[in-house]
């Protein structure tokens, strides 16, 4: 297939497991051209928006996957407002580049497909979602499978001692029961380093860690995750 026949897309860019074996699928397919790799960074901080991955880090990634990156520069904890209004903005300046489709790592969360697809909509793109609704045991072990590695950058509380841990068969067989082994329910977020799409690994060591807690939407219990930094 002619590169020109291709859709132009723009990868929704976490930096993890997910949508790193997501990319690995797109860049396989033939069916996208992927112009950029988006992702929302937290402007006070310069680190990925929830996972706390510093930018620097971010950009090595970009590099070595030789994909431009694309942030999204955000406030601190912004409202649902301001999120939706800067995201509809900067998709809005995508289309006026050619870009037809925005691609996304997201497994099975329902609801969250169905919210990308109307704000999508919006202005007149269309969502993909290359690993949609495959097993989340069968992901993560292709994922390894496949030569790619992964640290955990951030786990929910009483998960802390998984933070800094690389994932493999050994970190599967310890997770406690009822946890995803992709963390698709938010229990841990992920930084991937190294694996067949980068052209080089990516140098990191490990630093401090440290617990945050983040409100959570109508009165429920607060939540909090452990932190580690990753100093690259």
């Amino acid at each position: 297939m002619q590169k020109a026949h291709k859709k132009l897309s723009v990868f929704n860019w976490s930096g993890g497991k997910d949508s790193t074996l997501a990319l690995h699928y797109a860049l396989h397919s033939e069916h996208f051209d992927i112009r950029y790799l988006l992702t929302t960074v937290n402007e006070a901080h310069n680190r990925v928006s929830m996972h706390g991955v510093r930018e620097s880090l971010l950009i090595k990634q970009a590099n070595s996957l030789g994909i431009p990156l694309y942030q999204v520069r955000l406030p601190e904890a912004p409202d649902m407002a301001t999120y939706e209004q800067e995201m509809n903005k900067h998709m809005g300046l995508l289309k006026s580049e050619g870009i037809t489709h925005s691609l996304f790592g997201d497994l099975f969360l329902e609801d969250l497909k169905v919210y990308r697809e109307n704000k999508l909509a919006e202005v007149d793109l269309k969502a993909e979602f290359p690993i949609w609704k495959k097993d989340t045991t069968q992901v993560i072990h292709e994922f390894i499978a496949l030569g790619y590695k992964t640290v955990v950058a951030c786990a929910k509380e009483g998960l802390e001692d998984f933070c800094g841990r690389v994932i493999d068969k050994d970190f599967i067989a310890d997770l406690p029961a009822g946890i995803d082994p992709c963390g698709e329910n938010g229990e841990f977020h992920t930084f991937a380093f190294e694996g067949p799409l980068f052209k080089r690994p990516i140098d990191f060591t490990l630093g401090e860690k440290v617990f945050k807690t983040y409100p959570a939407p109508e009165g429920g219990n607060p939540s909090g995750y452990w932190y580690i930094d990753l100093i690259g």
